[in-house]
């Protein structure tokens, strides 16, 4: 990982960048005048650009860059404000001091939501395999100011974790969560402008039936898993299906309680 800082630069920023150079392990470059394209040639790896107000990833052969946005979070958190219904919520049967692993995070924008849903007095925690999605990503949830006061405290409440799920799920106590969580990349693609970036760096490991026994000994409540209405997952592991007539995904879920 290639680390520098925003075309437009001085000492202050280039002190950032090396300090965050020294948490994910990379290697600083002086930003100079050279291109991010002329960066990847030379070095011929994923690049970390740090700004003054927000961090860029730009993968090595892909062509979009990939930065913490709150995504459609955003949206859902307003609408259940206002008391409107979310599918994930509905299936996960979220109530305020709940404890929710997502074990697949991606940007956070599941989390924030059962974040808002349990409150202050449950606890979201988020696994991300790849280290330097793990740090932006967190990162974000730290900085970034919505303008919602409900919004930006459910995102400082999550945690997030550099964890492959099936490791991290071995070394939790039985019934551990209230809720484990999973949302697998999708067996077939769903386009999504906020997502094109993370295509291009996110690990894509299959769901097995060791990570699905192990999930179900972790969660005192239930599994949700939300995949491709299409998906062979649902029934290969036994989940019953949510079904959503006008969506292209569906929410399923393994029921564990009394």
């Amino acid at each position: 990982m290639i680390v520098t800082t925003a075309g437009k630069f001085d000492q202050k920023l280039i002190e950032k960048a090396e300090k965050i150079n020294k948490t994910v392990g990379g290697t600083f470059v002086l930003r100079k005048n050279k291109s991010i394209s002329s960066l990847h040639t030379q070095f011929k790896d994923h690049l970390l650009m740090v700004g003054k107000e927000k961090l860029t990833l730009h993968p090595f052969g892909g062509s979009e860059p990939l930065f913490f946005h709150p995504n459609s979070s955003m949206f859902r958190v307003k609408q259940i404000v206002r008391g409107e219904h979310d599918p994930l919520l509905t299936a996960a049967r979220l109530k305020k001091g709940m404890t929710v692993l997502d074990c697949t995070a991606g940007l956070a924008s599941d989390a924030i939501v059962c974040s808002l849903a349990v409150g202050p007095e449950g606890k979201v925690t988020g696994l991300e395999k790849n280290q330097y999605i793990a740090f932006l990503v967190k990162s974000g949830l730290i900085t970034w100011e919505s303008g919602l006061k409900e919004m930006d405290e459910s995102m400082r409440r999550i945690t997030i974790l550099h964890e492959d799920h099936l490791a991290y799920l071995k070394r939790q106590s039985d019934q551990s969560f209230d809720v484990v969580y999973f949302d697998p990349m999708f067996e077939e693609t769903i386009q999504s402008p906020g997502l094109s970036g993370l295509k291009n760096m996110a690990e894509y490991s299959p769901l097995t039936g060791d990570i699905i026994s192990e999930a179900k000994r972790v969660a005192k409540e239930r599994v949700v898993l939300k995949d491709h209405y299409k998906s062979s997952r649902f029934e290969q592991f036994g989940f019953t299906v949510i079904k959503r007539p006008s969506s292209k995904f569906h929410y399923a879920i393994i029921e564990l309680g009394d």
